[in-house]
């Protein structure tokens, strides 16, 4: 079946046939994998496969607009190596592979030679200007930029390595094509701006010529992968040993230093923490430079370095563990555990910290791993398997749970989103109203100003009209909005409008700045050749009004076009956006939040947390932001305040003393360590912490704590049984070293974190409202990850704001980017009832009306005898209600109503009152 067309033909041989394009989509490997077929068995249900699931209209991933079905593997290997500088192609050559392209029916205009003399020759990036636009007639005009993996920073179009993709006006006018220009997970390549520019058909037709020829020049060209590839040179193999042996004397320095107790410690870590994250720094760049260097030193034919640079295969650390050193192997985030007493091995002495005695592996694969190497290799390994068994289940629970909360969310004709029952969710979706699918650039925005801008002056080309000047161009601009708000239903979002102000602005900056760098003033105009400065400059950064219209015509057209359709079922695609990404996390990473010895839970853990609205989570963190941010000393006053500080950190000494006439305690205070450390703590002070403490305050009855001076207390027990008194005074002395004397109790530990300049505090503990009200801390900028505790202390708000933001940064970390309006619509549902609901049997049950949708999701029998018990009725108006009686259901196609009007005639009923049939 031809994937791309839509028409199901049996084949010749194989039956089912199928583009390696649309592999992504359907998540096809070609290791035996079954498919089935359906077909639709009526008119209706026929057009809804096709409209709805139609390959063309599925290009793109609602989950973040980025493109799903584009070139992959060898298609992208074949482009990377046909557009290389260096290749060139005679009329015979050039025309056969234009003939590759089609099925040699298409007109096909070639292009002017670039070499004509001696003898007529095409480039290779001549055929992708082919592919694009394969004759004048076609109306395809390409213009966008991107940046290839192997894009040097040095100058755009000058790249060394080529790695600066440039189509003006569908010709390909610099860069060697690869991932980023034709494969999927990128917005601005070259598929997803046939789609936003044209359409669907000029996406697809396009990828099936790609296909067509990549498949047959690669087939004519060869391109395999052998053992000599991976075998390092005598130069390789010098590098590599000189990378490992200073990564090695590194660590021994460490080691020596760590010894003799003179390493630095790092921000809240004790010596053994510090020494082992400088070792897995160190162990850990070791495998970055010897990559590096294979990338340098291998040739430019090297079949896995050309897979790793155009992207269709593998990456440096694959080819550095390949070629150089398998690297170090890490078991649950940290170097390999003692599985012996102090060793991790019986082969290594006791305490060994060197790098092979706990999981560095210097040799590569080529050469072969020794045996313990290849132990801790499998160590990993196993890690590895169990992490995917144990993720399989967790990720698909929580997908299930997220699917029947959000199932029958959908869009109205009013733009609000409602569940079933007609219950206000959001007023606007994603406070925009746009579609998470048709959006463009990283942070999905509705459209992409730079490559619109681009398009038009190259398109639309300023002829001999002068530019407009500044305050011209933002009259013009504002008269636009305004009358487009006017026009159109909803007009358009403020931040849409703040975003084409402002990039008016830069680019008036730049024409501004250009101006008087040409020294474009009137005189100097007047004396010179006007005409060829005035188009010098306009054609460079100026803007005509012929141009500044197109531009804005188009981007208000656009706006409109990328609005969401009402009937769309916005809460399962934004479950499955959520729930899908969720598959690929690894189950417990610990991530440093800039902090070695911090660990936040991330990965499906976190995400589990935050969708359970867990109450007590398991690495609770204030983010206290200091209102003098610049002062490490500042910082350690306040980190002072908020740490938990006991009475036995701060004693010199408890002793109990006794005399003939009576028996106490006297606590002697560390005057010099409570300085250094900027507590405000006096005997005072500790006498009040002294008479505050539980356990104390019910023994004190007649106790007296006698204030000596600035440093020493003298506790005095009291006098009822003089039998008991040994018992009491040493049950007082074991208390005494718990007893807070500064501090929150709630915090375990704060750390003074340096960002950039800024001094921060990461507060390990709950408590957020003692925390923001600790002096010097900026209570307004205070953040806690914990969701439950913001929503008590700052209201449901900053809890939906927490819950949106958590799931942002959780998916960052794992590089992984989901539209922002599927993560406000998650957080709308949990917090819309005015508290947090967790997606669970007990949130869902308070969220949703519906009988039979809550038996269909857990405790089936229990929910259907009670409410048989109490008659309770079911209105049958949600998503699983709807499939459980069988019944269409109210959303997507089914929100229409079609009503058919009857023509009414009335008709004489033997002289009775007419009857209306």
């Amino acid at each position: 079946m031809s994937i791309m067309s839509h028409r199901a033909r049996v084949m010749p041989w194989r039956t089912l046939r199928f583009n390696e394009s649309v592999c992504n989509p359907y998540n096809a490997d070609f290791d035996g994998d079954e498919m089935n077929l359906h077909v639709p068995q009526t008119q209706e249900a026929r057009t809804e496969a096709l409209m709805l699931m139609g390959v063309e209209n599925n290009l793109c991933t609602p989950k973040n607009g980025e493109i799903l079905v584009a070139s992959t593997q060898d298609f992208l290997t074949s482009s990377f190596l046909i557009t290389r500088k260096d290749t060139f192609y005679d009329r015979a050559a050039f025309s056969l592979l234009c003939s590759y392209m089609g099925d040699g029916m298409d007109h096909i205009d070639l292009p002017t030679p670039t070499i004509i003399k001696p003898i007529e020759l095409w480039t290779g990036k001549q055929l992708f200007s082919v592919l694009v636009r394969p004759n004048a007639q076609m109306r395809v005009f390409l213009n966008f930029t991107v940046l290839e993996k192997n894009y040097s920073k040095s100058s755009e179009t000058m790249c060394p390595n080529d790695g600066f993709v440039y189509f003006r006006n569908s010709e390909l006018l610099s860069g060697q094509l690869g991932k980023a220009t034709l494969g999927n997970g990128n917005k601005d390549g070259l598929f997803s701006v046939l789609l936003r520019d044209y359409n669907t058909h000029a996406a697809t037709t396009c990828m099936n010529r790609l296909a067509k020829l990549s498949a047959r020049w690669i087939g004519n060209h060869g391109f395999s992968i052998g053992i000599d590839d991976v075998q390092p040179g005598y130069l390789l193999n010098k590098q590599k040993k000189a990378r490992i042996d200073e990564g090695y004397d590194a660590c021994d320095e460490l080691i020596q230093s760590f010894n003799n107790g003179n390493l630095k410690l790092q921000p809240g870590c004790d010596a053994a923490q510090t020494l082992e994250a400088e070792i897995t720094g160190v162990l850990n760049k070791i495998r970055e430079t010897t990559a590096k260097v294979c990338m340098e030193e291998l040739h430019w034919r090297n079949s896995p370095l050309i897979m790793s640079q155009c992207g269709s295969k593998g990456s440096p650390i694959n080819i550095s563990q390949m070629i150089a050193c398998v690297g170090q192997q890490s078991v649950g985030g940290r170097r390999a555990p003692n599985g012996f007493i102090d060793r991790s091995l019986p082969h290594f002495p006791r305490k060994s910290k060197m790098p092979a005695a706990k999981g560095f592996v210097a040799n590569s694969f080529y050469t072969g791993l020794t045996a313990t190497e290849f132990f801790f290799h499998t160590m990993g390994g196993r890690e590895g398997l169990v992490d995917t068994a144990v993720k399989t289940a967790d990720t698909g629970y929580m997908s299930r749970r997220l699917i029947k909360a959000l199932e029958d969310l959908s869009i109205h004709y009013d733009d609000t989103v409602r569940s079933a029952s007609g219950g206000v969710v959001q007023f606007l979706y994603g406070d925009d109203g746009m579609d998470p699918a048709k959006m463009e650039g990283k942070s999905g925005v509705p459209l992409n100003l730079e490559r619109l801008y681009l398009k038009v002056k190259a398109t639309c080309p300023a002829r001999a009209q002068g530019s407009l000047s500044p305050s011209e161009v933002f009259k013009i601009v504002e008269e636009k909005l305004a009358r487009h708000d006017a026009a159109s239903a909803g007009g358009c979002s403020d931040a849409f409008k703040k975003s084409l102000l402002d990039f008016m602005c830069t680019k008036m900056k730049d024409f501004c700045r250009t101006k008087s760098a040409l020294q474009l003033d009137e005189e100097y105009i007047e004396n010179a050749n006007p005409n060829i400065l005035v188009k010098v400059a306009a054609n460079i950064f100026g803007i005509t009004s012929q141009q500044l219209q197109v531009f804005l015509d188009i981007c208000t057209s656009r706006y409109d076009s990328k609005r969401i359709e009402a009937g769309m079922a916005i809460g399962a695609v934004g479950a499955q956006s959520i729930g899908e990404p969720g598959t690929q996390m690894t189950l417990k990473t610990f991530h440093f939040a800039g902090v070695a010895s911090m660990n936040v839970t991330l990965g499906v853990p976190r995400i589990k947390e935050i969708i359970n609205g867990a109450k007590k989570i398991s690495t609770p963190i204030i983010t206290a932001i200091l209102e003098c941010h610049s002062d490490v000393k500042s910082a350690r006053i306040v980190k002072g305040c908020v740490e938990k500080t006991t009475l036995g950190e701060v004693a010199k000494s408890m002793k109990i003393v006794m005399t003939s006439r009576q028996a106490s305690i006297v606590i002697t205070l560390d005057m010099e360590g409570i300085h250094a450390l900027h507590l405000k703590i006096s005997a005072y002070s500790v006498k009040q912490s002294i008479l505050q403490h539980s356990k104390i305050k019910s023994m004190m009855k007649h106790h007296s704590i006698e204030v000596l001076d600035d440093r020493k207390l003298r506790i005095l027990p009291s006098d009822s049984d003089k039998r008991k008194l040994q018992f009491e005074l040493h049950t007082l002395r074991a208390t005494l070293p718990n007893v807070i004397v500064k501090g929150i109790p709630t915090v375990e530990r704060a750390v003074i974190n340096k960002e950039g300049e800024k001094y921060n505090l990461l507060v390990e503990g709950t408590d957020m409202r003692a925390v923001m009200g600790t002096p010097g801390v900026d209570g307004c900028q205070t953040k806690s990850n914990n969701i439950i505790e913001v929503k008590e202390t700052l209201g449901i708000e900053a809890a939906r704001k927490c819950i949106i933001s958590e799931i942002q940064y959780t998916m960052a970390s794992h590089g992984m980017s989901i539209d922002i309006r599927h993560m406000m619509l998650l957080a709308d549902l949990m917090t819309y009832k005015g508290e947090v609901l967790g997606i669970t049997r007990f949130g869902i049950q308070k969220m949703k009306e519906s009988v039979l949708m809550l038996a269909s999701f857990e405790k089936t029998a229990d929910h259907l005898f009670n409410a048989s018990f109490n008659g309770r009725d079911d209105k049958i108006e949600g998503v699983s209600e709807c499939i459980i009686m069988g019944i269409p259901m109210q959303i997507g196609t089914g929100i229409l109503k079609v009503k058919q009007s009857v023509k009414q005639e009335l008709k004489l009923n033997y002289g009775l009152d007419p009857i209306i049939s």
